[in-house]
């Protein structure tokens, strides 16, 4: 069942979401070569807790039975590492790389979820492109992020946009309803058929995350339970707002 906000929950709501796109705007001030990504880890704990936030990511569950709890405050994942990296004091974040952040705020009882990636120093064209592509099929997306129209409107927008530059949805993960937990119905794949799927309606509060594969489509998970990469060593990237339907346009909650 999908839950539908009051007034008064959007406005909480809003805080979290707020620095959560606080820390990403500190996180693209800071990333560089030669940094670990165990050191962006820290500034993003730092810049939630000085906010009266909580990094909601640090301690996730894993749900496999001797997998370790999530350790980090946000999800870092490089070049070929789809997403759910672990940060780590031994993987430098190097020239030409591509980093994609994924990371969950937690505050006043609800939560801000969003995702970027960023080019690190000289970055090829091919990865500049498919950067650009994943954030477009976002705003391709919600173009039908409005109430009355059917979720797969906008899952559909997404994975055909994708689709028509080239490039692999990755089906296997999905966008999801965000609010009081992490995690809320509905699930929002990247793919879909138009006319499908709940109705919107004013008061929901979605996080939409493409996921995209400059290759083939096929991923992987690595040992430690978490990381997914793709099977043919190709590039990924992830771009991810949380969003709230209203009655007129959808308004993206972790811009600011």
């Amino acid at each position: 069942m999908v839950d539908i906000k009051s007034k008064r929950e959007i406005e909480q709501m809003r805080e979290a979401c707020r620095v959560t796109a606080l820390v990403h705007k500190e996180i693209e001030k800071a990333i560089k070569p030669g940094m670990t990504t165990l050191e962006l880890d820290k500034i993003a704990e730092k810049v939630i807790r000085q906010n009266g936030g909580i990094p909601a990511e640090k301690g996730y569950p894993s749900y496999q039975k001797g997998v370790p709890d999530f350790p980090g405050s946000i999800c870092v994942s490089i070049n070929d590492e789809v997403i759910h990296g672990i940060p780590s004091s031994k993987v430098v974040i190097k020239d030409g790389d591509i980093v994609s952040v994924d990371l969950v705020v937690g505050k006043n009882g609800f939560h801000g979820d969003a995702a970027r990636t960023y080019l690190v120093g000289q970055v090829s064209n091919e990865a500049k492109r498919l950067v650009e592509i994943t954030k477009q099929a976002f705003f391709e997306g919600i173009q039908y992020a409005k109430a009355g129209n059917r979720l797969g409107d906008v899952c559909h927008a997404i994975g055909a946009f994708i689709e028509k530059n080239g490039y692999s949805v990755v089906k296997e993960f999905q966008g999801h309803g965000i609010g009081k937990s992490m995690h809320e119905d509905p699930g929002i794949p990247n793919y879909g058929k138009a006319g499908k799927g709940i109705k919107l309606e004013p008061g929901m509060t979605l996080a939409i995350e493409p996921m995209v594969i400059q290759g083939k489509p096929d991923i992987l998970e690595l040992n430690d339970g978490w990381t997914i990469i793709t099977e043919d060593g190709s590039l990924a990237a992830h771009y991810e707002n949380t969003i709230l339907i209203t009655e007129k346009e959808p308004e993206i909650l972790t811009i600011i």
